[in-house]
C-alpha cells in the first residue's frame, strides 16, 4: 500500500493527512453497526445515567490506546512481529484471532451497509451489500490506496458526526442532566463498561491506527509525542459520536417516546427529525458499516503481511480477498451465523490481553525492541493496571465459548 506524497504536495501536509486517517481509520473501525446498536440500547435502559459509563468508557480506553500505540510506533513493528519476539510463535496465534475475528464481524459490517441503503434509498438488501463491497474494494485498487483510504475514512467519520449531530439537535436532550450523571450518575451498571470497552479496542480495533503509523514510517523514539497525541485524538472522536448517539436516543427516550420496533436507532431518528431523520440514519448506519468494513479489511491483513515478502506484495489483492470473501458469505447466508458471531466476539476478547499483555512486555522488559526508548513509569502503571481489567475482560469473553456448548 503505498504512501508517497504526490510531489506537488508538501511533506507536512502528507503527514498530517497519514496521522488524520490513523485516527480516524481506528475511530470509524470501532463505529459500526454494533457500536450504533449497543449505544440505543443502553440508552434506553439507563437514560442520562449512560453518560457515565461513556465518560469511564473513554478513560479507560485511552489508557489502553496510549499505550498500544506508543510501543507500536516506537518499535515501528507490527504487534504480531512483537509478538514473535517475545515468544516465537505467538504473533501467528494473534493473527489468526485477528483475522478469523475480522472476517466473521465484517460479514456483519457489509450486513450493516445493506441496511443502511435500505433505510436510505429502500435498496435491496443483497444488492445493496454486494455494491458497498465493490466500493470498499476499490478503494484498495486504487493507485493510492494509502492515500484514498485515509481521505474516505476521514470524510466518513465527519458525515457521521455532523449528521447525528443534527438528529441530537433535533431530538431537544436533557443535556444538563446527562452532564450532571457523567460525574454523578443516579445508578451504575459495570456491564455496559465492560461491553463498550470490548467494542471500542477490542479485536482488531485497538491496531488500526497503530498499524496504519508503521505502513506510513511514522514510527521511532522521535515521533513519541505525534503518535500519542494522535492515540488519544483517535478516542476522543469515537467518545465524540458515542455522545452525540447517545444525546439523540436520549432527547426521544426523555420525551416519554417508548423505542419498540426492531431497529431502535431509526426509529429514534425518525421521532426527532420525521422521514429524513430516517434517511440520515440510513446515511449514518452505511458511513459507519463501510468504514469498519474497510477497517477490518486493513486491519485484519496487516497481522499477516509481515510473515511473508510474497503477501507483503501482493497486499491489496490479500485486502481484496478479504472483502470479497467477506461479501460472498453475506450473499449466501445474509447474515453470519449466530453461534459463529458468538464465538468470533468471545475469541476477539482474548484478543484484547493477550496482545496488549506482549506490548507491555515489551515495554517493560525489551527497550532492545524499542531502541533503548525509556518507557515512562506512569504509563507503565496505568497499562499494567488497563491490562489487568482486560484479563477479565477475556475471562468473561470464554461465557461465549462455553455457551455453544450448551
Amino acid at each position: 500500500m503505498a504512501d508517497e506524497a504526490p510531489t506537488a504536495r508538501p511533506p507536512s501536509a502528507a503527514k498530517r493527512s497519514t496521522l488524520l486517517g490513523a485516527v480516524f481509520l481506528m475511530a470509524t473501525s470501532a463505529i459500526g453497526p454494533g457500536f450504533i446498536t449497543q449505544t440505543t440500547e443502553f440508552t434506553m435502559q439507563l437514560g442520562a445515567a449512560f453518560a457515565f459509563v461513556i465518560l469511564v468508557t473513554i478513560l479507560i480506553d485511552i489508557a489502553v490506546q496510549l499505550n498500544v500505540w506508543r510501543v507500536i510506533g516506537v518499535s515501528g513493528m507490527f504487534a504480531q512481529d512483537l509478538g514473535n519476539k517475545v515468544v516465537p510463535g505467538l504473533g501467528y496465534l494473534m493473527a489468526a484471532l485477528v483475522v478469523f475475528g475480522g472476517l466473521v464481524f465484517n460479514v456483519g459490517n457489509i450486513a450493516g451497509t445493506s441496511l443502511g441503503l435500505d433505510a436510505l434509498f429502500g435498496l435491496d438488501v443483497k444488492i445493496g451489500g454486494a455494491l458497498s463491497a465493490l466500493i470498499a474494494i476499490a478503494i484498495f485498487l486504487s493507485k493510492k490506496a494509502g492515500v484514498a483510504m485515509d481521505r474516505i475514512v476521514v470524510a466518513l467519520g465527519v458525515v457521521m458526526i455532523a449528521l447525528t449531530l443534527f438528529v441530537a439537535i433535533s431530538s431537544n436532550p436533557p443535556v444538563g442532566d446527562a452532564l450532571r450523571q457523567s460525574v454523578w450518575p443516579d445508578e451504575v451498571d459495570f456491564l455496559p463498561i465492560i461491553t463498550l470497552i470490548g467494542g471500542t479496542v477490542g479485536g482488531y480495533i485497538t491496531y488500526a491506527g497503530a498499524h496504519r503509523l508503521v505502513d506510513a514510517g511514522v514510527t521511532g523514539p522521535e515521533k513519541v509525542a505525534e503518535v500519542s497525541r494522535s492515540s488519544i485524538v483517535s478516542l476522543l472522536v469515537t467518545g465524540v459520536m458515542r455522545a452525540v448517539l447517545f444525546l439523540a436516543v436520549l432527547g426521544v427516550v426523555a420525551a416519554g417516546v417508548t423505542l419498540t420496533s426492531a431497529n431502535p436507532t431509526a426509529e429514534a431518528f425518525q421521532h426527532a427529525a420525521g422521514e429524513i431523520g430516517l434517511r440520515l440514519f440510513g446515511v449514518v448506519l452505511w458511513a459507519a458499516s463501510i468504514s469498519s468494513v474497510v477497517g477490518a479489511a486493513y486491519t485484519s491483513v496487516s497481522f499477516l503481511v509481515t510473515f511473508s515478502p510474497e503477501l507483503r506484495r501482493r497486499r491489496n489483492w490479500l485486502v481484496v480477498a478479504f472483502v470479497v470473501l467477506s461479501a460472498a458469505v453475506f450473499l449466501l447466508l445474509d447474515q453470519a451465523p449466530t453461534t459463529i458471531l458468538v464465538l468470533a466476539g468471545a475469541l476477539n476478547g482474548l484478543i484484547l490481553p493477550v496482545g496488549f499483555g506482549v506490548l507491555m512486555w515489551v515495554a517493560l522488559r525489551r527497550r532492545d525492541l524499542m531502541g533503548g526508548y525509556r518507557y515512562p513509569r506512569w504509563l507503565l502503571v496505568v497499562g499494567l493496571l488497563a491490562w489487568l481489567l482486560t484479563v477479565y475482560l477475556g475471562i468473561s469473553s470464554l461465557t461465549g465459548i462455553a455457551a455453544l456448548w450448551q
